[in-house]
């Protein structure tokens, strides 16, 4: 099998641009559609239809992905098993995070980590957390630093770090800024802004309306939490920020009912063989306060 060849396919497909691809892998694009090429001819198949914007899947490509993410992390599986038995902390150390935890969590752990481990190369990748989980369970990605997942797959091993208490949150001259305390009745009548209702976090609000006869009557959505704090900031609506990004233009309501606390924490894969990159890693995020 065309290693190489798969790992320039994905990288297309995952992209949708082979010169997208080709940055990635640091190749020149005329290479990265060689290796697709060949790929193709090997399998027989045609694998990308050119567009005006870039490339996408063809029906053969969409079948491959899947297949092409889990022989790749088999193949770097056994390279990293290999690879440990020098004891040397050195090499690729692949992990995603989101925007959140990148910024209020990991700066100080990558700084003491680089420092302690200047031959490790660190691949950072940025996604929501449901799609970091997929990531590690496909092999793409060594390590996940997330939202732990209420229910993880089996083939996950989730170690939470950190507790991170979610308040609810009005802008200043919002109608509840003053109150204090409110019931979740109170804010049904309001604006959200909240995370998009399928992430984790959307999903506990839109159980604990549920479970009180409660629906969210207008709901703006965005993933990321610092543009939450802003629209929430500027009075578009009430949101549920973490603690650590509370300021003075925020204020906060106490809702009884909506009391949560969710878990971030670091995840990896049950059957795939760490690094030794990977496990030094650990060693120093799981000593962050």
């Amino acid at each position: 099998m065309d290693f190489n060849g798969l790992r320039a396919f994905l990288s297309a497909g995952e992209s949708g641009s082979f010169s997208t691809a080709a940055q990635s892998l640091h190749l020149s694009q005329p290479a990265v559609s060689k290796r697709i090429t060949l790929l193709e001819e090997r399998l027989g198949a045609r694998l990308f239809l050119r567009t005006g914007h870039g490339v996408r899947l063809t029906q053969a490509g969409d079948a491959l992905m899947p297949l092409a993410r889990s022989i790749l992390g088999e193949v770097e599986a056994a390279e990293r098993a290999v690879g440990n038995l020098a004891g040397n902390v050195a090499g690729p150390l692949s992990i995603v995070t989101n925007h959140h935890i990148g910024l209020w969590r990991l700066p100080e752990v990558f700084k003491r980590f680089t420092g302690d481990h200047p031959e490790v190369r660190l691949d950072l990748r940025f996604t929501d957390s449901e799609p970091a989980h997929q990531l590690v369970l496909d092999g793409a990605v060594e390590l996940g630093v997330v939202t732990l997942a209420p229910q993880p797959p089996a083939q996950i091993v989730s170690l939470p770090l950190w507790k991170d208490t979610l308040r609810v949150v009005v802008g200043r001259d919002h109608a509840l800024a003053d109150a204090g305390s409110a019931g979740l009745a109170d804010l049904a009548r309001h604006r959200a802004v909240l995370p998009d209702l399928t992430t984790y976090t959307g999903r506990l609000v839109r159980s604990r309306m549920g479970e009180l006869g409660l629906s969210l009557q207008d709901v703006v959505s965005t993933n990321y939490l610092e543009t939450l704090r802003m629209m929430a900031e500027t009075g578009l609506g009430w949101s549920l920020l973490p603690e650590t990004m509370l300021g003075p233009e925020l204020r906060t309501v106490d809702v009884p009912e909506l009391t949560l606390t969710r878990e971030l924490g670091l995840i990896h894969h049950r059957r795939h063989a760490l690094s030794n990159a990977a496990e030094a890693f650990i060693t120093e995020v799981s000593g962050q306060e």
